[in-house]
């Protein structure tokens, strides 16, 4: 059943969210709503980051009337949050409809008016302790911490983060990301801090920088940001990023260079991304489509793929909808055993202590 939205309709599917999930009706008439306004604009998605590519392919190939218009796949999460503000008053094609930051980059967001309620029609299905309860922002998928390492030039991987230290890893390690805006680098920092001896919060924030220090005075911390391409030129091949991240850059290099991907003995700490609409989304309509195909199962399967674990695994599992074949490709979970799932106070007291400290205490401004 196809339902054309009337005009009064239509502010009704822009405001939906606040007050409970969506109905069958209401996806039917958002469906064709998104459809006329013809575009959807992303930013900071690589294709891959947690199987993004085909994530992306899915929706196209679902909705081909809706152009998706990608911009900065290598942002930060902070620079996201820069795009909305920088494009209050700006409709177009440099003004994001949706984002995917950091867990505590969402109440900063939120907090600032950046982002517009809409709850999912799988709403109930998110653990309560990954979303907003008013709908602002919710948990799309999470990951631990790891290393990735290019073993045609280091003999033998770094098992702890303090190995870090160590000689022969002259020039030889970076973050993913920019420590004062990235969040992905932030979270590398806490896990240092935590394999350091400090508590998650201030505290991880505040030792893992002084590991950071450590590491860049023997002359083993590279200031660029590390990725696929710079593991396999040689360039930083230790880069410490989430697993997923890593896990899809050693199959897309294909053994050229042969890259193993382990997760530290100490400091283990699990990350979640996730998912909000601008407030001042310029198709908040297929912003809210985009959600939902996100968080329906193709969706969710989609991350899986791309070795991200979705924040509707355990349900998804439940109910017998994940495939063998991709539990299979799975790290060990005994890998994950000792993950932290620091709190979102824990973060932001980590995030504060590293943004603003970075610079004294480590001194090393990482560049592209």
């Amino acid at each position: 059943m196809t339902i054309q939205p009337t005009v009064a309709g239509l502010a009704a599917l822009i405001a939906l969210g606040a007050s409970g999930a969506a109905s069958a009706q209401d996806l039917a008439a958002l469906e064709e709503a998104a459809k006329a306004e013809g575009m959807l604009t992303t930013i900071a998605l690589p294709h891959d980051w947690c199987g993004y590519g085909e994530v992306i392919a899915g929706f196209k190939a679902k909705y081909p009337e809706i152009k998706v218009n990608e911009l900065n796949p290598d942002a930060g999460s902070a620079d996201e949050l820069e795009a909305i503000r920088a494009n209050k008053d700006n409709k177009g094609p440099q003004a994001p409809d949706v984002i995917d930051v950091g867990l505590s980059f969402g109440p900063q967001a939120q907090a600032e008016g950046l982002i517009q309620p809409y709850k999912v029609s799988t709403w109930d299905t998110i653990p309560d302790d990954a979303k907003d309860p008013d709908g602002h922002w919710y948990g799309d998928y999470y990951g631990v911490m790891a290393f990735g390492v290019n073993t045609d030039l280091i003999d033998e991987a770094p098992k702890t983060w303090k190995d870090l230290i160590k000689p022969e890893y002259a020039n030889a390690f970076a973050l993913a990301g920019d420590p004062r805006a990235s969040a992905q680098a932030i979270i590398s920092v806490m896990a240092a801090g935590i394999a350091n001896g400090g508590e998650p919060g201030e505290a991880s924030g505040q030792k893992g920088m002084e590991l950071m220090a450590e590491v860049h005075k023997a002359g083993n911390f590279v200031p660029v940001i590390g990725k696929s391409a710079t593991i396999a030129q040689g360039a930083t091949p230790i880069v410490t990023a989430w697993d997923y991240n890593l896990l899809s850059w050693r199959d897309s290099l294909n053994g050229n260079p042969p890259v193993e991907v382990l997760i530290p003995e100490d400091g283990v700490v699990a990350g979640v991304y996730v998912q909000a609409i601008s407030a001042y989304a310029p198709h908040p309509n297929a912003a809210k489509l985009w959600m939902e195909y996100l968080y329906s199962d193709e969706g969710q399967l989609g991350w899986l793929k791309g070795y991200c674990h979705p924040i509707r695994f355990n349900d998804l599992v439940k109910n017998g909808k994940v495939p063998q074949e991709l539990l299979d490709a799975l790290p060990e979970a005994s890998a994950y055993e000792k993950a932290i799932f620091p709190t979102l106070e824990q973060q932001e007291a980590n995030k504060k202590a590293v943004t603003e400290g970075w610079d004294k205490v480590v001194g090393a401004a990482v560049q592209e």
